[in-house]
């Protein structure tokens, strides 16, 4: 049985299955995208709970595709769930499956609803089903067409399959209750026409299954234990009880849907039209824009793997819907990448100093500490000429102003202490450059390597400085009251700030021809990755997050 620190109540109903004796040959769970769009942070937690479930039951979780929808999946979709799936840790072995890979079958059970006298061919349109269907107080209205014998009715829907009918001219209805309380019951759609091809089938099909029908059989091929929903589906499941013992199905040995709360990320957006509107409109540079909540998005925004299951296992599994504030999943971020990132320095805002008095032509190294976890040390340059970033020097500074100011003084990290001597600017008044000096004796070693000053700032030698590309993301809607859902006309809601990009950033040389993916933490600036637009003459950084942990606060 599970660890009882890991408990929630889907582990408890599967405890008490197996102590009931059910699922004596091992539990099986299954992650079935739907290959429609790029997987975002709500599909994450999904994929995180079914494979776990299955680890630590020492079970099995199988990888399905449901593509039952032809009109809007691709292949893209597929290969990139799959990247998605593995860059968070988890196999699914030889256990890839499609719904597809069951369609002649799924015909055949259509085939039996209809020989039972359960399932029927309907003419009437889409919105006349609709109308037909009633409302929440009020009874549905049989179809005209639903007291169709059986002989015509496999007759009709044989003719479907050979594609006489056009799309929309009649779909296939299992016949329930259209006064049943449950609107799901009242004679759900089960099949439609649809002459388009498919990424797999080709043109083999112009009928396709309907979600709620191909849903459990697949479950059910494939012998699943428990099949994990959202909550959306609580209603669906009296259909997919009822299709699976109409269909013959042992009761033994059907599986069990159990429906949990799905992930609703504050300021996220998590529905697929919505990010596909982002992608197609050109609002977001494409599905792995790191603004997106795609997982390929927070990969690209450097977030690691082991944070999102940390998330994901932080956030638990319950039985009704809340909104989790995003601050939580960066504070998962924060917390792995404060143990994992190595430190170096670097200057977003470049503005130029000089050390008057330190010599020409010079250079020295000066050890740094790569990481306070994991250890190690690093030599940095340091010369006459450095980078400061221009935030940590003001011209009119406040009192409690503790960096660097005319005739004040500041510690430069793993270096000495300067004093500003001198401000230079331009004809327009903008400042150029400051004209320091340094105390040698400050050095580590030195004979005043104890004197204190109140500010230490970052900095970087201006000979072996790299220049930067830095992109700085923020969120990419702005501020949404607490409480509320993303609105429709979201796109008036998008943040013209989502994204500023600083061309002239200085890092330390010892980033040079450094891979995609490897994570810094800028000291006194944030986390930032490595990005794929990286070329050996242009490195580009994406800001993770910042220093400031909010969520830690408040927990």
């Amino acid at each position: 049985m599970a660890d009882v620190k890991t408990s929630n109540f889907i582990r408890n109903i599967i405890d008490e299955d197996l102590r009931a004796g059910r699922h004596t040959e091992g539990i099986h769970t299954r992650f079935p995208p739907e290959p429609n769009g790029y997987l975002h942070v709500g599909h994450a937690k999904s994929i995180c709970l079914n494979f776990s479930v299955a680890e630590d039951y020492g079970g099995l979780c199988n990888l399905r595709f449901d593509d039952t929808n032809p009109t809007k999946e691709d292949v893209e979709y597929v290969d990139s769930i799959q990247e998605d799936i593995r860059w968070l840790g988890f196999s699914w072995g030889d256990r890839r499956f499609y719904a597809s890979d069951y369609f002649e079958q799924m015909y055949n059970y259509a085939v039996t609803l209809i020989e039972k006298g359960l399932a029927y061919v309907d003419d009437l349109s889409a919105d006349e089903i609709r109308a037909h269907r009633g409302t929440l107080t009020e009874p549905g209205v049989e179809s005209p067409y639903r007291s169709r014998s059986v002989e015509e009715n496999l007759d009709l829907f044989r003719r479907m399959r050979a594609g006489e009918f056009p799309d929309g001219a009649r779909v296939l209805r299992a016949k329930i209750d259209m006064a049943s309380p449950n609107l799901v019951m009242r004679d759900t759609v089960i099949y439609r026409i649809a002459h388009v091809p498919h990424h797999r089938t080709g043109d083999a099909w112009c009928i396709y299954p309907m979600y709620d029908f191909a849903h459990p059989i697949s479950d059910a091929i494939e012998g699943i234990t428990h099949s994990l929903c959202t909550l959306e589906f609580e209603e669906h499941r009296p259909f997919y009880d009822w299709l699976l013992e109409a269909l013959g199905f042992p009761a033994g040995e059907r599986p069990r849907q159990i429906e949990f709360a799905r992930l609703n990320l504050s300021g996220a957006i998590t529905s697929k039209r919505k990010l596909r509107q982002l992608v197609e409109e050109g609002h977001v540079r494409g599905w792995d824009d790191p603004r997106m909540p795609t997982i390929s998005g927070m990969r690209r925004r450097g977030y690691p793997s082991a944070a999102v299951r940390a998330f994901c296992e932080e956030i638990g599994v319950a039985k009704s819907n809340s909104t989790v504030d995003n601050a939580m999943l960066e504070h998962s971020v924060r917390d792995e990448l404060n143990r994992n990132a190595p430190r170096i320095m670097a200057v977003l805002r470049p503005l130029k100093i000089v050390l008057t008095n330190y010599p020409e032509g010079e250079t020295e190294y000066l050890l740094a500490e790569n990481s306070p976890t994991h250890g190690g040390q690093r030599y940095v340059p340091f010369a006459r000429e450095l980078y400061i970033d221009r935030e940590d020097f003001m011209e009119d500074a406040p009192k409690k102003f503790f960096r660097l100011k005319p005739g004040g003084e500041v510690r430069l990290k793993h270096a000495y202490i300067i004093k500003c001597e001198e401000v230079i600017k331009n004809a327009a008044g903008e400042i150029t450059e400051l004209r320091c000096t340094y105390d040698p004796e400050t050095r580590s070693g030195g004979a005043a390597a104890n004197r204190k000053v109140k500010g230490t700032i970052q900095w970087v030698a201006a000979e072996y400085a790299l220049t930067a590309e830095v992109r700085l993301y923020e969120s990419l809607l702005r501020d949404i009251p607490e409480g509320e859902e993303v609105p429709e006309n979201f796109i008036d809601a998008l943040n013209p700030h989502s994204l500023v990009v600083l061309t002239d950033a200085k890092v330390e040389p010892s980033v040079r021809l450094m891979a995609a993916g490897a994570h810094y933490q800028f000291l006194r600036v944030g986390y930032f990755v490595v990005d794929p637009d990286t070329t050996p003459d242009h490195i580009v950084f994406n800001r993770v997050v910042g220093l400031k942990d909010s969520w830690s606060k408040v927990k």
